[in-house]
């Protein structure tokens, strides 16, 4: 196997792949990047068992082939190569070696043989639709920071992707719970995905799957299985098993006759809640709302190091409340609000309040109050 390639395509493959590798591996393979050259150019392949990432580069190949070798490495070496350099990969199969050269660099790398390393099984899709990287981005991004990191929940541990009845029709839904705070983010139907099961997408996956988004224009085609999932663009292919369990009914947790309303400048009520949360105890990160005709009173008593409060002018009109939640839950929280204002649906002190932006309800928050 030889190629030539660009350093910076080079470093963008072997980034995506080595995030997908397991930093402690009892196999010595799965440490490892499948590159296989071809005539229409090289595919860097990772896995860890559980998630799959092929990412096809365009490359110069002199020689098709294939190898394996260390993907942290590679990327390494990648990353320190000057910018703009033309890198030339050679791999050797009587010596299992690969070197790397750039410029009066040269690395000369152990490789492993490519039958040791294991590809995922295909599957068969239940559904298959495409949705621009736009929409799954803000589903994925407002809704994956209450993924739960309780490993005895195992299936709370993602976000629960499927199709969901509303009173305008059928939806896309990603919900996502740790049973403090909930998300749950809704966009229109893609044609296809009407027959799609519903699959809890892991939490390494989520985050894998941010980096296909970051390209504005791109179409995402994707494919749901009882057993797994792929998502896939023109030049990278993300497959990964889904959570085996149930999510559960996530529907009675949502607050239904919440009718304290309060209206409240996101930006400004995240930096508030910032501020009075600096003298909160570490353990309890709690913070007090207490609630007045169009004034909200932000405060912290922690006896071993201190009190805070502020005050907000709000839109309110009910009848006074005090309620606490955890101050970190409550700045995550705003900071998927993408319009100006965020409107807060309360009952009395011990319940859960709802969240929304403004008026529009395709994204709802739910958080759990807390003691103060």
């Amino acid at each position: 196997m030889k190629f030539s390639i660009e350093r910076a395509v080079l470093v963008k493959a072997a980034n995506q792949a080595q995030s997908v590798v397991e930093r402690r591996n009892t196999i010595p393979i799965l440490a490892n990047v499948l590159i296989e050259a071809g005539a229409d150019g090289v595919s860097f392949r990772a896995t860890d068992l559980d998630t799959e990432i092929v990412d096809r580069a365009p490359a110069m190949v002199e020689r098709p082939g294939a190898t394996t070798v260390s993907a942290a490495l590679l990327n390494e070496i990648a990353r320190k190569l000057p910018d703009g350099a033309l890198v030339n990969i050679a791999a050797d199969a009587a010596t299992a070696r690969l070197t790397v050269q750039a410029g009066r660099s040269n690395f000369n790398l152990a490789t492993l043989p490519r039958e040791d390393f294991p590809v995922m099984a295909s599957t068969e899709y239940a559904a298959n639709f495409a949705a621009p990287a736009p929409v799954l981005r803000r589903l994925f991004d407002k809704s994956r920071f209450a993924i739960s990191t309780e490993e005895t929940r195992y299936y709370l541990n993602g976000v629960y992707m499927h199709v969901a009845e509303t009173e305008g029709g059928r939806t896309l839904r990603c919900v996502a719970t740790d049973g403090h705070r909930l998300a749950r983010v809704d966009a229109a139907l893609p044609a296809g995905a009407e027959s799609m099961p519903g699959v809890i997408v892991p939490r390494k996956t989520v985050a894998e799957l941010r980096k296909l988004l970051d390209d504005d224009e791109a179409e995402i085609a994707v494919s749901v299985g009882e057993t797994k999932v792929r998502f896939a663009t023109p030049t990278i292919t993300l497959t990964s098993k889904v959570i085996d369990g149930t999510f559960p009914d996530y529907s009675r947790v949502i607050p239904r006759g919440n009718t304290r309303r309060l209206e409240v400048d996101a930006a400004d009520f995240a930096r508030a809640v910032d501020r009075v949360a600096t003298v909160s105890s570490e353990r309890s990160r709690a913070v007090k709302l207490a609630l007045d005709e169009d004034r909200l009173v932000l405060s912290v008593n922690a006896p071993d190091a201190g009190a805070a409060d502020e005050e907000l002018a709000v839109a309110y009109a009910d009848e006074p409340l005090e309620i606490g939640f955890n101050a970190k839950y409550l700045q995550e929280i705003a900071a998927q609000i993408d319009r100006e204002n965020a409107v807060f649906l309360f009952n009395g002190s011990g319940d859960a309040a709802l969240i929304r932006e403004g008026g529009d309800e395709s994204a709802v928050y739910v958080v759990m109050p807390m003691r103060v």
